[in-house]
């Protein structure tokens, strides 16, 4: 018999506005930069935390949206992400500095699994994570590694979806999965979720 899975929480940040289960907490002029919605949102969660000023986008997206989904993690909480672009703004800045000085601040974000060590100092984390990368959205692929990591004891509870920053736009869609619940984690109701205005 299959054993099932729970979607328990979500969050989408998209158009310079948060959203947590479908239901909008905050937003800012569309017009306003990502640095400074990120600074916006930063202040709208109170978050005191130094380190959040020094990262590159990738991460601001990951550590708001990770706070915005839940206030407390256990630490064999596992993370299983997916995007398009990989680490493609932190690449064109470090790009861009080569013929210059390049900063090693910049350089470490030139890998998009940073965005994972980054919010796993930020919540204690110490588990099992994954980050793919894809020209689209691909559900059975997140599916198929948080359940593996579940049924095997890797993880008592998964975040995962969708973290994308690319120098034009960004999307981000998480969500929190646990052995209890109500909404049942599948690909069909994560492409469903995912694509939902």
């Amino acid at each position: 018999m299959r054993k099932e899975f729970y979607i328990t929480a979500s969050v989408k940040i998209k158009n310079n506005e948060i959203f947590k289960n479908d239901r909008s907490i905050f937003k800012v002029n569309r017009g306003l930069s990502i640095q400074d919605f990120l600074k916006e949102a930063y202040q709208f969660l109170d978050l005191s935390y130094a380190k959040f000023h020094k990262m590159d986008v990738l991460c601001k997206l990951g550590i708001i949206a990770t706070t915005v989904l839940k206030e407390d993690y256990s630490s064999d909480t596992a993370l299983v992400f997916q995007n398009k672009s990989s680490s493609e703004v932190s690449d064109f800045q470090h790009q861009e500095k080569l013929n210059d000085f390049p900063s090693p601040a910049n350089f470490v974000y030139t890998l998009p699994n940073i965005v994972m060590g980054e919010i796993s100092i930020k919540h204690q984390l110490q588990s099992e994570n994954a980050f793919f990368i894809a020209e689209e959205f691909q559900p059975q692929i997140i599916v198929s590694h948080t359940e593996s990591l579940l049924k095997n004891n890797k993880a008592s509870t998964t975040i995962c979806g969708w973290l994308e920053a690319n120098l034009n736009d960004y999307y981000v869609f998480l969500n929190y999965i646990e052995p209890q619940g109500e909404v049942v984690f599948s690909a069909p109701t994560l492409l469903e979720n995912y694509i939902h205005e």
